[in-house]
């Protein structure tokens, strides 16, 4: 949640400064500033609360979902580089 409110408010400062400069390329500026604040800030909170007992450790059902999540995650991101090197080859 923390990340995209920081993507949402970040994300006006890549435009001007882009525009100001002449250089497209500081449009992404924004959201990655976003991200940063955003996840930092998350992870603090959720830090806090569960020092807190405010969540609850993940079941083995969640965590095998997780588990999955991030295999799934990985062979996608392979699989994108993988593409990517055969159209920059050809």
């Amino acid at each position: 949640m923390w990340m995209v409110i920081g993507i949402a408010i970040f994300s006006g400062i890549g435009i001007p400064l882009s525009i100001v400069t002449e250089n497209p390329g500081l449009i992404g500026i924004g959201p990655a500033l976003g991200v940063a604040f955003g996840l930092s800030i998350g992870a603090g909170i959720e830090s806090k609360m569960k020092k807190e007992g405010k969540i609850r450790p993940l079941t083995k059902k969640e965590k095998k979902k997780r588990e999955f999540a991030v295999l799934a995650g990985v062979v996608a991101l392979l699989i994108g580089a993988l593409v990517f090197l055969v159209l920059l080859l050809v």
